[in-house]
Parts: structure tokens; C-alpha cells; sequence
């Protein structure tokens, strides 16, 4: 598991209303959270005096998850010691050798869910990193017994996967609940392997429903928990007081790679259809407009005169695909798909990957302040090898070799309101710089690091095509629409930039 300050990679999944089939004989088992069997656990209102009872109604069902896998390692040369704690105390070091192949082992939580052995864990616990290979998965029951596990399916996009092991005998179970229903402040139960220190129970608040961490994607959509979470509680079944799988624990925020009380899990309700899927061997399709997006921020908001935090900024449009057929273009902000608005519980990640291809949506968005919408035929999302995106606008950038190019004279007002000097486009530095033939712009040949520009990665070399949606030629043109910008009351400018050997993209500037 990964852990950084911000959101980690230990994630956690969940589930939905659906009951999924056992394969064994109705009548031959019973799950462990059966309505009927959790009335007598837990009072019809509120948590009871002690988790106790419906701990131990659910851990049965609850599994620790261990693989075994083979890494590859810097070599170690002739040194003994290599890979071992004495590693660099002897001659040699460990490095400078040929990359050897090692075993490796990782834990992690998963939860039964079928009287006949399938299983639920995370994808990433399954999954070798790197150039690593997974040789088995083992999965151990609350009492110790270890079964050998089948990989049935997997899916990355979702952190999801579904093992298979095969007991002989009717094994205890769980079924997903309704995620939908759970409200800030109710109580939930994890139960995982933290730290390799198997059947581990913590109990917490819902502290979030529909957490957006920030991170992007079509599944950045959590319920947030207290409930200690740790490494090893990654595939957990997270539940609710009536002992329903509502969640599937997923990651952290924490500055320690520990749990702070900030905990994240995968929805039920966005779990379990993909869940019965791979269980079914179907492959899992969503949505895709085929744009790159970034969230309507506060600068970004400013720059263009709206309201914040309300709709996504389309930054570019794949050519011939889904959006640039329904008319999208870079510029545009969407504000509503499907007539759902978007926001920051609901992305337009989240809502175009969730319809099914071939599906058409009205979209409406705002370009040039009007709103208009267009129809979109929602296409199938490519693989992940098959997306390239290329641009971060906060990417630290190399030299842009133009040598000395002339500073500007003066104070002007792009300096004194960018923190930036430019200098006009030539055909010359256009061939330098890599640009198309034919471009028409400002390049940046000087940028002072304090500035909102400077904060945000501009560098020499950048060249600015455009502001509030505007070409922009000379430096006049750009030095109108600052002081049309300010006329308006506005505290940030769009430009429209494009890095050395990148395209092009729009980023927010605040005037000084």
C-alpha cells in the first residue's frame, strides 16, 4: 500500500441492494446478516450497548488475504549480504549487479459474499507492482485455515476483484446492503487484517457520504469514515448497524501512513453491480465523451466570471470523438449531463462513466457565458494503455532554448498584472519552439516566480494563444483583455497556453 500525505492507496470497496446467488441448495445456509438474524443483535434504534453480538454474527465471514509474488530488485553484485538487513555494511553494497528476482509477500481484507467461497476484495491487493508477478493468493479464515484462491475477475478502474476458493463445505457469508440510505452519523463497523494483525474490529461515524477526494476518475465517489482504517484493512468489508455491507474499505488521508481518523470506502451501491459482473465473467464497459476536464475552481471560476464550484472546464476534446461530435469544445463548461448537474459529489467523470455506451445524453454547458446544450452518443472508455494525457499545468518545465530572447521595457501591464514578459511569436522562434506553422501568439521569456503564473508552472518558452477565449498576437491584444478583465470586476484571467512539445491547455491566472 502506498501512503502519502493526501489520499493513499490502501483502498476498500463495497456494495449494493442486490443479493447474490450461492450456488448451493436454498436452505443450506443462511448469511450471517440476514435480517432476521441481526434482529435479536442489535436494538431497532441506534447502535447497541456493545458491538459484541454483531461482531460476532460478521467476522466469521471476513478474511485475511495474502499473496505471494516475485519482484525484481537492483542487484547486489558479489556482496552476500545483499537484500538482507546487513545490506551495505560489506563491502560491495547492494547495488550494481544484475537485477535479481525475489519473493515478496503483501496482506490484505476481503469478505466472503456466496455460501460456495466467492470473494470480495480490492484489486490492488491482488495486483504485483511494478514489474512483480503474482504466483498465488491464499486466503485464511477466521479460524486459520487456509484455502488456495482463483482469480475470477479484476477490475483497476474500480480497485474491485472476485476470488473463488473452494472449501467443500458451506461456508458463512455476507451480503452487500444500500449505501444509498446511510446518512452522516451513523454508526459503521470495519473489520480487516491492519498491519497483518488479522481479525481486527473498529467502529466509527459515517463522517461523509459521496466524498470527492479530488483525485479524478470515474469512482472518486466515497463514503468517508472515523473508523480506524489502516494497511491491511484494503478490501474490508465496511457495516452498518444492520450488519450489511455498505462499503469496502479503500484508503486513508494521512501525513503519517497511519490512520488519522479519515478513512475512505468504495460504495456498495457502486460495488456490487460490477461485483456480480465479474462474478459472471462479463467485462465491465462505461462511458466516455473523450474531453479533458478539470474541476471549476475557484480561479478558474473567477477568471471566467461564474459562479464557484459548479460545473467542470473542459481543457481539450479529443478529435472524432464522442464530445467533439456533439459540438463540445475546449473552453466549455459543463454544468449539467442527463440533466443531473454536475458538482463536486457528482463529477462528470462519475456520471458519463456510469452511462452505458451508446446511450444519448443532453449536455448543457456554458461557452462565451451563454448556455446552450448539445447531445452527446456516449462512446465506450478505451483501456487504460490506449488514454494518453499529457498536460499538467503545475509540471516543473525544461529550458526552452531561445537563448536571450529581449526583455520588455518597463513596467507594462502584463508584468505588473501576469508577472510574466512576452514577446511576440516569430516565425523564427515558432520553428524553435516546435510550434505548428503558422501559429500566431506571445511567448513568455521571463516569469517572476512569485506570481500566480510562476506558482503554476509557466516558464520561458510557454507560449499564450489566447485570453478569455480571445486570440491574442500582439501584446496589446493580451494588455485589452486584462483591462477588460479588471472592467468586468474580475480577480483572474483564462489564458490559453501551450507548454514546449505539449498542447495546448486553458489555466486561471490571478491579476495582481
Amino acid at each position: 500500500m502506498r501512503y502519502a500525505y493526501g489520499l493513499t492507496t490502501a483502498l476498500l470497496l463495497g456494495g449494493a441492494t442486490a443479493t447474490l446467488v450461492t450456488g448451493f441448495p436454498a436452505g443450506a445456509q443462511v448469511a450471517q446478516n440476514e435480517a432476521s438474524q441481526m434482529a435479536r443483535v442489535v436494538p431497532r434504534a441506534g447502535a447497541p450497548d456493545s458491538f459484541a453480538d454483531l461482531t460476532e454474527q460478521l467476522q466469521p465471514a471476513v478474511v485475511n488475504i495474502s499473496t505471494r509474488q516475485r519482484v525484481q530488485v537492483a542487484g547486489g553484485g558479489n556482496n552476500p549480504f545483499a537484500g538482507t538487513p546487513f545490506e551495505g555494511l560489506f563491502g560491495g553494497g547492494g547495488g550494481g549487479g544484475t537485477p535479481q528476482t525475489r519473493e515478496a509477500q503483501s496482506l490484505g481484507s476481503g469478505f466472503v459474499i456466496s455460501a460456495d467461497g466467492y470473494i470480495v476484495t480490492n484489486n490492488h491487493v491482488i495486483t504485483a507492482e511494478g514489474k512483480g508477478e503474482i504466483e498465488s493468493i491464499t486466503v485464511i479464515m477466521p479460524d486459520g485455515t487456509e484455502y488456495p484462491a482463483k482469480l475470477i475477475g479484476k477490475d483497476a478502474q474500480s480497485d474491485l476483484a472476485v476470488l473463488k476458493i473452494t472449501a467443500g463445505k458451506a461456508l458463512p457469508y455476507v451480503k452487500f446492503g444500500d449505501s444509498s440510505k446511510a446518512r452522516v452519523g451513523d454508526w459503521v463497523l470495519a473489520i480487516g487484517n491492519p498491519f497483518g494483525l488479522g481479525g481486527t474490529v473498529t467502529a466509527g461515524i459515517v463522517s461523509a457520504v459521496y466524498r470527492n477526494t479530488g483525485a479524478g476518475g470515474a469512482y472518486d465517489r466515497y463514503l468517508q469514515t472515523d473508523a480506524s482504517i489502516n494497511r491491511g484493512n484494503s478490501g474490508g468489508p465496511m457495516f452498518d448497524m444492520k450488519g450489511q455491507v455498505i462499503g469496502i474499505n479503500n484508503a486513508i488521508f494521512s501525513p503519517t501512513g497511519g490512520s488519522v481518523g479519515i478513512g475512505f470506502a468504495i460504495p456498495a451501491e457502486i460495488a456490487s453491480p460490477i461485483v456480480e459482473k465479474l462474478m459472471k465473467g462479463q467485462a465491465i464497459e462505461r462511458g466516455y465523451l473523450g474531453v479533458t476536464i478539470q474541476q471549476l475552481n475557484e480561479d478558474l471560476a473567477d477568471s471566467l466570471g461564474l459562479e464557484h464550484n459548479k460545473g467542470e472546464f473542459i481543457q481539450s476534446v479529443v478529435p472524432d470523438g464522442a464530445g467533439a461530435k456533439a459540438g463540445i469544445q475546449a473552453g466549455d463548461v459543463v454544468v449539467k449531463v442527463g440533466g443531473k448537474e454536475v458538482t463536486r459529489d457528482q463529477t462528470l467523470s462519475f456520471l458519463v462513466a456510469n452511462t452505458p455506451p451508446g446511450t444519448r445524453i443532453p449536455i448543457e454547458l456554458i461557452r462565451n457565458g451563454r448556455r446552450q446544450t448539445v447531445t452527446a452518443t456516449v462512446a465506450k472508455r478505451p483501456t487504460d494503455d490506449e488514454l494518453q494525457q499529457s498536460f499538467d499545468p503545475s509540471a516543473e518545465q525544461n529550458s526552452d532554448g531561445l537563448g536571450n530572447a529581449p526583455k520588455q521595457q518597463g513596467e507594462d501591464i502584463v508584468q505588473k498584472s501576469l508577472g510574466v514578459s512576452v514577446i511576440p511569436l516569430t516565425p523564427q522562434i515558432s520553428r524553435q519552439l516546435g510550434a505548428s506553422e503558422g501559429a500566431r501568439g506571445l511567448v513568455i521569456v521571463g516569469v517572476d516566480p512569485s506570481s500566480d503564473a510562476g506558482q503554476k508552472g509557466f516558464a520561458r518558452g510557454f507560449i499564450i494563444l489566447s485570453a478569455n477565449n480571445a486570440p491574442v498576437a500582439t501584446q496589446a491584444d493580451l494588455e485589452n483583455a486584462i483591462k477588460a478583465a479588471k472592467a468586468e470586476g474580475r480577480s483572474a484571467i483564462l489564458l490559453r497556453v501551450q507548454p514546449r512539445g505539449q498542447p495546448p491547455a486553458f489555466v486561471p491566472v490571478r491579476l495582481r
